[in-house]
């Protein structure tokens, strides 16, 4: 009796078809925008003027962005923003995800918590600004009056002049809306981990804090340098908190970072679309240097060595086998 072959069937073609709208929505969105901003950075386009040549020169406008002042400000107000905003930000995060992946204490309604914590993230970046902005108001706002009704300060303090409490408050903004979002990462990464690593290290009579330190994060190294990584690209990009809390990055420019910078070069004035992308190609190369030495430092070394210590066994084994074919 003859066997009746199946026709195996291949499912691949349909990951293809269902990719393919992400695919096509990149390149439209995204590939296309950024190698046009690359492309414009080497050239004279300014205004609404659709023809555009290449400059004989072909980093000048580069030379002019790394040379103006206020790029050279902005450029430091974005790292300390970013630095005073997320250094509280991932030890308060650590510490929650400490209390809540603790099995010395089981807490309760963490769901709730989780909800509480991460609300802050799903509230639009201008109603938050804008939020702030009227609690911090001068000479009447919420703040003020808390402060001066409870002997505080004297007098009304002008939050929205003042060049360091601008920029203490767009960096508590930024915490403010993000520590949620990396609490819920931390504690899905520390979720993640073996449970026998804790029963075992329970067993051998190791403290809490021991076990945080020694077990918990030293198995969270990925989390934390994707942690780390998207922080930093979302934080040297900031734009929506310090454009709309004090319009353009005021007071004094103390809050303008370097995306505000690119937009005021390329939709104010005199419509500068070559030295914005000029900068955006700029800001491009720091935040890729700068997620590369983080990845070095945060590296495993003992896996590294690992490697090298494979490789060098087998050209060792490889020159072992040349020399018995000799």
């Amino acid at each position: 009796m003859a066997k009746t072959r199946v026709k195996a069937v291949s499912y691949a073609k349909y990951g293809y078809l269902f990719s393919l709208p992400f695919i096509v929505a990149y390149l439209i969105f995204s590939l296309y925008p950024t190698l046009y901003t690359a492309v414009i950075g080497f050239t004279d386009l300014k205004g609404v003027a659709r023809n555009f040549k290449f400059l004989a020169e072909p980093f000048k406008n580069f030379s002019i962005i790394l040379n103006n002042v206020t790029f050279q400000n902005s450029l430091v107000n974005t790292f300390e923003i970013w630095i005073m905003n997320f250094i509280p930000q991932i030890a308060l995060s650590l510490l929650l995800t400490a209390w809540f992946t603790s099995r010395a204490r089981r807490i309760r309604c963490q769901g709730a918590f989780k909800v509480l914590f991460y609300l802050p993230n799903i509230i639009t970046s201008a109603t938050v600004a804008i939020l702030f902005a009227t609690m911090f108001g001068y000479p009447i706002g919420p703040i003020n009056d808390i402060l001066v009704s409870t002997g505080m300060i004297e007098a009304p303090f002008n939050f929205l002049t003042s060049p360091i409490a601008a920029k203490l408050v767009v960096a508590f903004i930024q915490f403010w809306k993000w520590y949620g979002y990396t609490t819920i990462v931390l504690i899905s990464g520390a979720l993640g981990i073996n449970p026998e690593l804790f029963e075992s290290a329970e067993i051998d009579g190791a403290r809490p804090s021991q076990i945080f330190f020694r077990i918990t994060l030293p198995c969270m190294r990925t989390i934390l340098v994707f942690t780390l990584i998207t922080s930093l690209i979302g934080g040297l990009n900031m734009f929506d908190i310090p454009k709309l809390y004090i319009m353009d990055g005021g007071p004094a420019d103390a809050t303008k970072t370097a995306s505000v910078f690119i937009y005021t070069q390329a939709f104010k004035g005199a419509y500068l679309y070559n030295r914005a992308a000029a900068a955006s190609m700029i800001m491009f190369v720091i935040i890729a240097i700068c997620s590369a030495v983080v990845f070095f430092i945060m590296r495993d070394k003992h896996e590294v060595q690992q490697k090298r210590d494979e490789r060098r066994a087998k050209r060792i084994h490889s020159k072992r086998l040349e020399g018995l074919a000799e």
